[in-house]
């Protein structure tokens, strides 16, 4: 009897447990804290905060300053897009996002950077971090230098990938600091971050952001996080007009919250951010830890300091065409002759004949020859030419280029394309200046350039505040 009534007892106490449960609100699924920042990215100037100062888990925000010191590494000459990247068991045992690499398996660096920075792939950051310093702890104490470097006040990292780890905290303020960076002191490999696939050497891979990119206009960047930890973190950046804005967010509960959430901050910071602010670059990091040009103990990083600040020339008001200075005049005359040499030594022809006789002395001036002065103001105008073509092309039939402003001479334009040339070489080198004169004024442009090099050369000139826009065919 005594039986009977305990199971008797036992079934109402499990109904009224259930009953109980059944009338409590549901649990919400505990969320990562909250953070948020928007800044000008033109200034810096913060236009709006949240716990910005918080530290949190960062994700894989964490592979931006991977990529930021593998950038430096490769501008200083210790190791090369091409290098050959052997996996160890380590960078192999990672777990997703990965990209699927083996252990013994070698790859060049270029394929783990554009998986790091598309798919978020931990098996590459990780190997990119040991092919760089030798050793992911290493490569984690550099991150960490960097960071101070920065100005990152409130960063430590652990590790090259961000899986959650002890220790292993940034904020949302930092974050931002470091997509700013990335996007003055590397423009040429910013536009990875806005890649929707890219080849990664075994195969294709998709970009963990492209949901945002194809959803927000003006958005070309920068970096999305999850763990469980941190929740799921975005930095982003979008350009409208003159104005470029950089909004970061801890703490998402889901992806489309997360992108929406980030969208209305960038719409805020559009909103506030003045049309024409000033372009103030930040600084590249000086290490002040060491010599100069020396590495410290067990470390192969070689370090070049960097020039704080640079300071623009003032415009030279707006009037009358001077006559060129002696150096402009002193650098053209190089061009040309330079040019003349390029031009004999191409084609076997030795172009003293054309100038000298037969007793080594200059031939006379023909009595028909018209002579242009400078300005072309004193050319019969059926002689005049639209173009003005100040170097010979060896372009081999590219038909692309750039345009770098547009000015009230024809001398304001050429004094700029030979400037323009100078401060850029890498991309302008072999291209073609010309100076096109139109009805508002004389275009500044280079020609004879690939598609690809054209816009690599005005990322890189908009990054230093030089107007610049592609020219396609035609």
């Amino acid at each position: 009897m005594e039986k009977r009534l305990g199971q008797f007892a036992r079934f109402w106490l499990f109904l009224l447990v259930m009953t109980v449960i059944a009338l409590l609100p549901p649990l919400r699924a505990q969320s990562a804290p909250y953070a948020a920042i928007v800044i000008d990215a033109r200034t810096g100037e913060v236009l709006h905060s949240r716990n910005a100062d918080s530290r949190l888990h960062p994700a894989s925000l964490t592979k931006m300053m991977t990529l930021y010191v593998t950038f430096e590494a490769i501008r200083n000459g210790e190791i090369s897009l091409d290098t050959v990247v052997r996996v160890s068991r380590k960078a192999a045992s990672e777990p997703p996002s990965k990209l699927g690499l083996r252990p013994g398996q070698k790859i060049k660096l270029r394929y783990l950077i554009r998986a790091a920075a598309v798919k978020s792939a931990n098996d590459a950051a990780t190997a990119i971090g040991e092919a760089v310093a030798g050793s992911e702890a290493a490569f984690a104490r550099r991150m960490n230098r960097t960071a101070k470097a920065l100005g990152m006040t409130r960063t430590t990292f652990k590790n090259a990938n961000g899986l959650t780890e002890a220790g292993h905290l940034s904020t949302a303020r930092d974050m931002t600091t470091l997509g700013r960076h990335l996007f003055f002191d590397f423009p040429q490999y910013y536009n990875l971050f806005s890649r929707r696939t890219a080849d990664a050497g075994i195969r294709k891979v998709a970009n963990t952001n492209r949901r945002f990119l194809n959803s927000y206009k003006g958005a070309d960047g920068i970096k999305t996080g999850y763990t469980r930890a941190a929740g799921f973190n975005l930095v982003a950046s979008a350009r409208r007009g003159n104005k470029r804005i950089i909004a970061t967010v801890f703490g998402g509960v889901s992806t489309a919250s997360r992108n929406a959430k980030v969208a209305e901050l960038l719409n805020l910071g559009f909103r506030r951010a003045l049309a024409n602010a000033p372009i103030n670059r930040p600084a590249l990091p000086v290490y002040t830890d060491r010599a100069p040009g020396r590495a410290q103990s067990g470390d192969n990083t070689r370090l070049v300091r960097a020039v704080t600040r640079s300071l623009r020339p003032i415009a030279r008001p707006d009037q009358a065409a001077p006559a060129p200075s002696q150096e402009l005049m002193l650098a053209m005359s190089r061009e040309i002759e330079n040019t003349i040499a390029q031009v004999a030594q191409a084609t076997n022809i030795d172009p003293a004949p054309a100038v000298l006789g037969p007793d080594g002395k200059p031939l006379p001036r023909p009595a028909d020859l018209v002579l242009a002065t400078y300005g072309n103001n004193d050319v019969p105008q059926d002689l005049q030419a639209p173009e003005v073509v100040t170097r010979i092309s060896t372009s081999g039939g590219r038909l692309w280029g750039i345009n770098v402003g547009r000015f009230n001479t024809r001398y304001k334009a050429e004094r700029v394309l030979l400037k323009t040339a100078l401060k850029e070489l890498g991309t302008l080198d072999d291209a073609l200046r010309k100076v096109v004169r139109s009805s508002r004024g004389f275009e500044a442009n280079f020609v004879g350039m690939t598609r690809e090099t054209a816009d690599l050369a005005c990322r890189r000139l908009r990054a230093r505040d030089v107007t610049c826009t592609p020219l396609g065919p035609g």
